[in-house]
């Protein structure tokens, strides 16, 4: 396995620590308000949850349904197990078989129910009391404190907890273009259901990772031929303290849908597209308007301001980038057109045009042959 990133490592272990110490605080202040029979506490299954909440919580284990099903089904299992009058060992053999399969059964496949489930016998056999509800505190209560804390820190730190799909750019419910072809969502969820990998990993994270994967071998398709190849050299730019009426004009006789911003000395600041020059005053351009009057008409009625306060953070690419790496960056519509930068000096552009000319020439021309 290879070993995670330092400040992966550390927002994991941070993180599951904060809770486990949050939730502890948490129950110690419930715990005068309850009887002592009923005095919540924290259970040892939980620092197994909290791994998974925290260290992966894109996996189908970590998601709260999981967790708290998974820990609650398996207590209630090891609870009735209990009612039985079985030996200890053969209890917990009995409980941790009927908890697994009861998660199974339940879709909320989530490891520490296991522990869950033999921790339940074990406390029994030490002569503590355990009844129904000790499926709600303090197993249920516990879980789901822990799993709070893990929406807060996850998305706190940039990551998807619980995990979705994400939301098209578009606002439409179709995939991404590079997405499309291939192996749909069902496609992905009955192959993982194939070779028992459904609990392991989510169809949407495996999409992802096939689409990262074709990306990669479409890079290495166009073998030696790098961004220098076939970008645009004499490329028309705007300075950012442009007025709009100057942008606007220069969309209007060149056609162009993007323009790089650049300083006195050729640095590249920002790119400016006219989607995000429209989208500013959106009562300025009505959809039916041709682009040129619409422009017009915005920048008449627009307030004061310049190139710089519509332009956007470009990615850029350097020269000697293969052409590969264009595949994702132009695939949707949010990039029109990417800047190759050396040095931070603007020495070139490639359209998304650009890159489709190549793409035909590729699929009509037929291959050199190799040596």
């Amino acid at each position: 396995m290879a070993r995670p990133a330092a400040g992966e490592m550390l927002r994991a272990a941070l993180g599951a620590g904060l809770a486990l110490a949050g939730s502890a605080l948490l129950l110690d202040a419930m715990g005068g308000l309850v009887a002592s029979s009923m005095r919540p506490g924290l259970i040892a299954p939980l620092g197994a949850s909290a791994f998974l909440l925290f260290a992966v919580p894109n996996s189908p284990l970590a998601q709260p349904w999981s967790a708290l099903v998974g820990n609650a089904a398996s207590a209630l299992v090891a609870v009735l197990v209990l009612a039985l009058g079985l030996e200890t060992g053969l209890a917990a053999g009995v409980a941790v078989c009927g908890a697994m399969a009861a998660m199974a059964v339940l879709r909320a496949m989530h490891p520490p129910g296991a522990a869950v489930a033999l921790a339940t016998v074990l406390i029994a056999a030490d002569g503590t009391p355990v009844g129904l509800d000790f499926v709600v505190v303090p197993v249920l209560l516990d879980t789901a404190l822990l799993v709070l804390f893990a929406l807060g820190w996850n998305r706190l730190t940039g990551r998807r907890y619980p995990f979705r799909v994400p939301a098209s750019a578009h606002g439409t419910a179709d995939p991404p273009p590079q997405q499309r072809l291939g192996l749909t969502a069902d496609d992905l969820t009955a192959l993982l259901q194939r070779t028992n990998q459904s609990a392991n990993i989510g169809a949407e994270d495996l999409g992802r990772l096939l689409a990262a994967a074709e990306a990669e071998a479409a890079r290495r398709r166009f073998g030696a031929l790098v961004c220098a190849d076939i970008m645009s050299r004499d490329v028309v730019t705007v300075g950012a303290d442009a007025s709009l009426a100057t942008v606007a004009a220069l969309f209007r006789q060149h056609r162009f849908k993007s323009l790089p911003v650049v300083d006195g000395d050729g640095w590249l600041e920002g790119m400016l597209s006219q989607t995000d020059f429209v989208a500013a005053w959106p009562e300025a351009a009505p959809l039916h308007a041709r682009a040129g009057a619409a422009l017009g008409r915005l920048v008449r009625r627009a307030p004061a301001q310049t190139a710089r306060d519509v332009m956007a953070t470009p990615r850029s690419v350097a020269p000697n980038d293969p052409v590969g790496v264009l595949v994702e960056l132009l695939a949707d519509g949010a990039v029109e057109a990417v800047p190759v930068v050396s040095s931070r000096r603007l020495i070139g552009i490639v359209t998304r045009s650009d890159f489709l000319a190549l793409l035909a020439q590729r699929r009509i021309l037929p291959e050199p042959p190799t040596a």
